[in-house]
């Protein structure tokens, strides 16, 4: 029993370090799934499995470069769209300009539905109220006998 808690104690002892262990290349993955090949197949930087892709090997290679200089993300993103231009990210980046991109959408949607609320609003006022039917009168009464006889065989 002391034998066997002397190994789970070793085990934590060891297992804490390595708790750290994946913080650099979790960084990378986020960046890079945040990044567009830009070979042109429309595919996620890190997720390019376009065959023979020209592009995605050296992009990667300059991102890893990119983040070992200890820039922060921002810093890379920045690098890659001067280098690339805005169609290599993925989403656009919070912020100046791109922020339209993120606010357009959803107030196009807003103003539609606000335009189909006060069309609706204006047909129901221009709508007949609708009252008791009419009485049917006798040319219509004759209208119907004869289309009756001219229909029947």
């Amino acid at each position: 029993m002391p034998k066997r808690l002397l190994h789970i104690a070793l085990l934590c002892v060891l297992a804490i370090p390595m708790l750290g262990a994946g913080a650099p290349s979790s960084r990378f993955d986020a960046i890079g799934h945040k990044l567009m090949c830009v070979c042109g197949c429309g595919q996620v930087l890190l997720e390019c499995n376009h065959v023979g892709c020209p592009d995605s090997d050296r992009e990667i290679t300059e991102l890893r470069t990119e983040i070992a200089t200890g820039l922060p993300d921002t810093g890379v993103f920045n690098w890659f769209v001067a280098k690339y231009g805005p169609t290599v990210l993925a989403a656009p980046l919070r912020g100046g300009f791109d922020l339209v991109a993120w606010i357009v959408p959803f107030a196009a949607l807003l103003l539609g539905i606000g335009i189909v609320v006060f069309l609706i609003r204006i047909w129901r006022r221009r709508a007949p109220r609708s009252g008791p039917p009419a009485p049917p009168s006798s040319v219509d009464d004759a209208l119907r006998d004869r289309i009756r006889q001219e229909t029947t065989y």
